[in-house]
């Protein structure tokens, strides 16, 4: 059921929409926390603006997604970054290794 303002759904529906146990919302029912009607035997609780809620809900999932985008691109980034540091500091210990051996102990003197 559609109103200007908002939406009026069944209690499954709402359980759905809200992520609430049926019970749960049976019992704001009981207690008159929620906005609600009875038709026929049949309660429908009022969401206000459903439309502006789905669309600020879809707006965060839009905005999440792009911060995973930007985080998965830093992270390959950085990935390359360390993978050059690492070449690096490899050509490095390489060098400094061959210099040791090139340099190495002096040698003694031989005695005939």
């Amino acid at each position: 059921m559609h109103t200007t303002d908002g939406v009026w759904l069944s209690i499954t529906d709402y359980s759905v929409y809200k992520k609430v146990s049926i019970s749960t919302i049976r019992r704001h029912l009981k207690s008159n926390i929620l906005k609600h009607k009875e038709e026929d035997g049949k309660y429908f609780i009022y969401v206000a603006n459903l439309d502006r809620v789905k669309l600020k809900e879809e707006e965060e999932i839009l905005r999440i997604k792009l911060e995973c985008e930007l985080l998965k691109s830093q992270l390959r980034e950085m990935k390359e970054e360390n993978a050059e540091l690492r070449m690096l500091v490899d050509l490095y210990e390489q060098n400094t290794h061959v210099e040791s051996k090139l340099i190495g102990p002096p040698e003694l003197p031989l005695f005939i």
